[in-house]
């Protein structure tokens, strides 16, 4: 099995080892250079801050991205409610996680076989003031090919956009990389569609461009409202339209 079927194999054995919880799909995984232009693309388009692969791992030869999608379940409970569904908080609580061991282990594995490797976490990796990441998970995972940007600014794989994202970074080539537009095209389904502008329950998302402080000050309120549960800084209500299930 070359390198890049092995890390797939593993990455979608951890997702099924956790099947009975009725979250998830089976995951997408994609690979980019890490010398791909698109990670300077990204210091002009996010922040001067956002790091370089080599910046994390200075022998980065390639970046692993990596998409696990949220089951109908968990997308039509978080639709079909006023407010944000308890499955979907639980969920993204859980999915954090699962990524987190998942790269902790994919790390572990590839070092017993001489490689290094390292890995970013899920959330929380961002300046709370300007709500600007050192490494966006969904950028990364664009220059993996796993999907186009859609009107909420979120990621639209070929799963939908109901999900979460995990990547790392190895010292190996493998031979499986994307070659995703340097532009960043809009997604198709979007060109006709504005759900997520209605859907959103602030109106932080509008025509004009999206306003990230007031979504964040909302998703600070869900993580109060789930006071019993580890932070739950989440909505998702945008992702659960026409591009949440595909």
């Amino acid at each position: 099995m070359n390198l890049a079927k092995f890390i797939q194999s593993l990455i979608k054995k951890k997702v099924k080892e956790v099947s009975s919880t009725g979250y998830y799909r089976e995951p997408l995984v994609g690979f980019a250079q890490a010398t791909s232009p698109l990670f300077n693309t990204f210091k002009e388009v996010i922040s001067q801050d956002h790091c370089l692969p080599t910046d994390i791992l200075p022998e980065a030869k390639t970046v692993i991205a990596f998409f696990i999608p949220f089951s109908p379940r968990v997308v039509l409970e978080n639709l079909g409610t006023k407010f944000v569904a308890r499955i979907w908080a639980e969920s993204y609580i859980f999915t954090n996680r699962l990524i987190e061991e998942t790269c902790k282990e994919l790390c572990q594995v590839l070092g017993n076989r001489g490689m290094r490797a390292k890995w970013i976490e899920p959330t929380h990796n961002f300046d709370t003031i300007r709500l600007l990441s050192q490494w966006s998970h969904k950028h990364i995972a664009y220059a993996a090919g796993l999907g186009l940007f859609g009107r909420h600014h979120m990621l639209i794989t070929r799963y939908g956009a109901a999900g979460r994202l995990g990547s790392l970074i190895i010292d190996r080539e493998v031979d499986a990389y994307a070659n995703p537009p340097i532009l960043f095209h809009l997604y198709p389904i979007c060109q006709e569609c504005d759900y997520c502008i209605k859907a959103c329950p602030v109106s932080a998302l509008t025509k004009e461009g999206f306003d990230k402080q007031r979504c964040y000050q909302f998703l600070l309120k869900i993580d109060n409202y789930f006071h019993d549960l580890e932070l739950s800084d989440v909505c998702g209500k945008c992702l659960t339209g026409p591009c949440g299930l595909l």
